[in-house]
């Protein structure tokens, strides 16, 4: 009975390996589902040394703190009553327009050199 069992057991045991092995030889892939033919870059070496740089050009740290203290100027000026509340929204309505108006040009630029 033993002997039969341990018998059994080896015949079993070489079903599921032959079974394995020939689940594994098929070396064909049939997987037509690809995701961007333009992302498959498998052919291509990537150039990591190329020298990265912005599209446009960045605002300096002087270009910055100029706008900053024009900014902190204003404010000032007006708790001081130096300037009037008129002339006071005239620069900052100028200002805001400088803000709202810079990403439409950037974008422009962008669009210009591509």
């Amino acid at each position: 009975m033993a002997f039969e069992i341990r018998r059994l057991r080896a015949a079993l045991l070489m079903a599921a390996a032959a079974a394995a092995l020939a689940s594994c030889a098929s070396s064909e892939t049939t997987s037509t589902a690809t995701v961007n033919a333009g992302a498959n870059r498998a052919d291509v070496y990537p150039d990591i040394t190329a020298i990265v740089s912005a599209e446009t050009q960045q605002m300096s740290d002087e270009e910055a703190a100029s706008y900053s203290a024009r900014l902190t100027a204003l404010s000032g000026s007006r708790r001081s009553g130096a300037i009037s509340e008129a002339e006071y929204r005239r620069q900052l309505a100028e200002l805001q327009a400088l803000r709202d108006g810079h990403g439409k040009a950037a974008l422009s630029q962008i669009e210009k050199t591509n």
